[in-house]
Order: C-alpha cells, then structure tokens, then sequence
C-alpha cells in the first residue's frame, strides 16, 4: 500500500526541514479559495447551499498552503510534497470552480513531462520537496490520481488543454500492465519494479477511460489474485496474509467498481475502534488503517463516509464525518483556517511500521481533502464508474462456484 512506503521518506524529509533551525516560514495568501454558486460544465448538480463554517476553514487551509510553483504540502511547513495530495488538491479546486488555482498544479507537471514523465522508467516522482527538486520513486497510483485529476478539469472545464499530458499518462499506466493482467507499482529510485498494489490498480482501473483488454486483463487478475471468495472482498496481497485486509480496498472498491457489493462498507467493522485524539483530547470513533486498530486512520474513515455517502446511506456518513470533525486542528500561521490530521493519535501505519512523528499533529492535505470531497457532494470517480462491463467480468458478483 501507498502509506506503507510512504512514512520511511516522509519522515526524513519532516527532521531534514522541520528542525528548530531549519524551519521556512511559509507566507499565507492574501486570498482564499473561491467557492462557486454557478454549477461547472458537466458536474453534477449545482451548489445550492452555503458551505458550513468548518468546511471554509478546511478549504481556506487547503488554499493558503499552495506554494509559488504550485505545489502544495501534504502538511504546513514540512518541506514535504506528495504527487497524490496535489492530485486530490487539483480536484478540490476544480470542483468549486477554482480553476486558477488546479492549473497552477497541473501547469507544474506539465512543465516537466519531457525531463521527468518520459525519461527513464517513466512516470512522475511520487515525492519531492517544496521546491519541487529531489524527487524519488515513481509510483503507479499517484500518477493514476494526476490522471483522474486531469480528466475530471478537462470534463468540467470544456478546456482540454492538459490532453497531451494526460494521454502521456495514460500510456505509461498502461505500461505496467503485466502478462497476468495485473500493474506494476512503478520503479524505485535504483529502477527495480515495485510490486503491484491492489489499490493502485482498482483505481488505475476507474483512471483509464472505456473498457477494453486492459480493463478485462485487470478484472482477471483481480478475480485471481486478490479476491476473497470467502470474504467477498479485495485483498492487499497474498504474500502478506497477516495484512491481507485494508480498509482502503472497502471504500475505494465500493466507489470504483460498478454493483460492488455495499455488505463490503459493513464488513469494514472489523478495523473498526475508538481511540482519543492527541491534540483535542476527544475520544473519536473511526477505522483503522488494518486488523491491528492502534490508531484512527483520518484520511481513511474520510474514505469510507464517501462511501457510505455513495451508498446512500447518509446517516452513516453523516456519524463518522462528526466523529472527523472532532479532530479539527486550528492553523497557527494560517488565517481562518482548519484541519484534520492524518491519524487522531500515535501507533502503525498499514502492517507494523510506525507513523511519522506530527501524523497526529498537524494538518494533513489527504485528511482535508476526502473529508471535502464528502461533505461537498464531490465524486472523482464518477466520470468513469459507468464502464460497459461483461457481466461475465463482474467476479464481485458471481458466486463462489462459478
């Protein structure tokens, strides 16, 4: 999984930056977000109600943390930036309207194609610094959610300006594809493949539009190698049977894949726990990144009341995003603004590593950015879930015997 290989880097770059002496002040804007009334070509259904207090605190934060170049932090002042937090930035400001400010992302990478998209193994570096210098790995699913971020502003806007980049994209997505129908994760810093993750791939699946082989070739090595008959749910991977269940492939399952089956949301129950958040000192209900539940995973329980959202079962969605709402954290150097750390306390991330050292400490961009996808009826999904499957394709929904 992604946060697997995610804490080692984070959490040096986080010590590199962030000491006492080292820390840059990072100058807020003098602007915040724009939030539009008007309903943007080809979304959904108009915004027709104010945002809540709470949530214009998220966005002013989410706002005030964009850099010069573009790029936003996953967290204040950490020097740290990640290619999936900017993905998920991008469809924030594309879905109000704030198109000035997803461009500013999107014209960043799309100034590095040649020197960065297409050389070597391809594909863009997963992390980088503020400056976007020093970057490392390039990892399938971040740049699976550049993609979805480009399809969605080119959609929305009527503008297919980035259409070269994403198609770029696209083809080295495609790339990974493996004789067994399954992606590789993309290539380390020395070149070596990273194995093929399971939610890089579902989503990989809902990134690349229609459905041809390679949609067909993905479902057939899912079917295989990462679902559970018994369980009826996706799996992390074989090779790790102590962490073959996480709570991501619930939500991102139900909201990718077309007539998932809803028992799968309930059966996330089992990462299901209570913990006390370290900065308010709320007790907070929510999931777990896995089986161990030493921690509430923010950015993930965000994930799941999308998908209960989805589901149409509301009031599910509504009790977890007022147990999120709890872990609030008040900006110190940002006016107006809030946010939601990324775990409400101390332990491990998936598997048995532990979280770097501010996870329950500050602010963190994929935290504020599902629980605003939720709470402003925005779904990145939904411009490809409706994909012409087989039925004969559809293994979530055959039975055991078939």
């Amino acid at each position: 999984m992604r946060i697997k290989l995610l804490f080692l880097f984070f959490s040096v770059l986080f010590f590199l930056s962030c000491s006492q002496e080292g820390i840059e002040e990072v100058v807020a804007p003098t602007t915040t977000m724009e939030v539009v009334d008007a309903e943007i070509q080809g979304h959904g259904e108009e915004i027709s109600e104010e945002p809540s207090p709470v949530v214009l605190r998220a966005q002013n934060w989410l706002a005030q943390i964009q850099q010069p170049n573009g790029l936003l932090e996953s967290s204040e002042n950490t020097n740290f930036v990640s290619l999936y937090d900017n993905a998920l930035a991008a469809l924030i400001f594309t879905s109000q309207g704030d198109l000035e400010r997803a461009e500013r992302i999107f014209d960043f990478f799309d100034l590095r194609r040649e020197a960065e998209l297409l050389q070597g193994h391809g594909g863009f570096f997963q992390f980088r610094d503020a400056a976007g210098e020093n970057g490392n790995r390039s990892w399938m699913g971040d740049n699976v959610w550049l993609l979805i971020a480009l399809n969605n502003y080119h959609t929305y806007t009527g503008n297919q300006r980035y259409s070269p980049l994403a198609q770029e994209l696209e083809t080295w997505i495609r790339s990974l594809q493996d004789e067994d129908g399954g992606l590789w994760g993309g290539y380390n810093a020395d070149g070596t493949r990273i194995p093929k993750v399971t939610e890089g791939i579902i989503t990989a699946f809902n990134a690349v539009a229609g459905y041809d082989a390679f949609h067909k070739n993905i479902l057939a090595y899912l079917k295989q190698q990462r679902w559970d008959i018994e369980a009826k749910t996706l799996i992390a991977s074989p090779e790790t049977p102590a962490y073959n269940f996480a709570l991501d492939l619930h939500s991102l399952g139900y909201s990718i894949l077309k007539d998932f089956p809803e028992d799968v949301l309930l059966m996330a129950d089992r990462y299901r726990t209570t913990q006390t958040a370290t900065v308010t000192g709320e007790e907070i209900s929510g999931y777990c990144f896995d089986e161990d539940k030493d921690v509430i995973w923010l950015e993930g329980t965000a994930q799941m009341a999308f998908a209960f959202q989805l589901a149409g079962m509301p009031s599910v969605s509504d009790e977890l995003l007022a147990e999120i709402e709890k872990t609030f954290i008040t900006s110190v150097s940002l006016e107006a603004s809030s946010g939601i750390p990324y775990t409400t306390n101390q332990g491990t991330t998936y598997g048995a590593t532990r979280l770097w050292d501010h996870a329950d400490l500050t602010p963190a961009l994929s935290s504020n950015a599902w629980y605003l996808f939720t709470k402003l009826n925005f779904d990145p999904f939904e411009l490809q879930r409706e994909k012409e499957i087989p039925p004969s394709d559809k293994f979530w929904l055959l039975e055991a015997t078939d």
